[in-house]
């Protein structure tokens, strides 16, 4: 990934945040009939494992030891350097496209066993749950339907190699500018463009 210092970020705090609150990532890996991608929600377990789970019918359920790139990605959004100062000052200003990203590279290890499946959907189920005013559990259903379930799934660990991320957020720019993103951002008010406004404070607030 091309990779300008000044967007490096290379806190593992800050990139598990990332993952954890974007869980969906492109799995990208590259077998017989050439490159593949499968999205799919991870559980970040600690800085060198995440675990998944995937259709039996899933490629990656026959590349076990597999090499694996996973992409995860934060909020987005185009940029207009009409809301730069320094653009109605010089002119000397372009659009660009404001992003957050982690990149994984692991191997996949393939693990067939119920218990640990179920295991791994309770921690799911209650996480993603758990801010509903009436979370559903896994008791919620009958139990053969359960077992049906995880019959049909199996499931996967990365094991990680290297992790990068880049945070793209006009930190480039001066403050000045940063403050004309947030604002432009604010009120255009596309999709996504008030998530990356919030991510670009947290952001900053790290940093600080």
């Amino acid at each position: 990934m091309y990779m300008p210092k000044e967007f490096r970020e290379t806190r593992i705090e800050v990139l598990q945040d990332l993952m954890r609150a974007s869980p969906l990532a492109t799995v990208v890996t590259h077998g017989v009939g050439g490159f593949a991608a499968n999205h799919l929600p991870f559980e970040v377990i600690d800085a060198t494992t995440l675990h998944t789970h995937v259709a039996r019918g899933n490629e990656l359920v026959q590349m076990d030891g597999a090499e694996a790139l996973l992409v995860f990605r934060g909020p987005d959004g185009y940029i207009s350097p009409s809301w730069y100062p320094t653009a109605h000052e010089t002119g000397r200003e372009v659009p660009t496209w404001d992003y957050a990203v982690v990149h994984v590279h692991g191997h996949l290890q393939v693990i067939d066993d119920p218990v640990w499946l179920r295991r791994l959907l309770a921690r799911l189920v209650k996480r993603h749950e758990a801010n509903l005013s009436h979370p559903w559990r896994m008791g919620d259903a009958p139990a053969d339907h359960i077992e049906e379930s995880i019959k049909a799934i199996v499931g996967v660990a990365v094991t990680v190699d290297r992790i990068e991320g880049k945070f793209k957020l006009s930190q480039n720019h001066p403050e000045r500018n940063q403050a004309g993103v947030l604002t432009g951002l604010r009120a255009r008010h596309a999709d996504g463009d008030v998530a990356l406004a919030d991510f670009m404070v947290h952001y900053r607030d790290t940093k600080a």
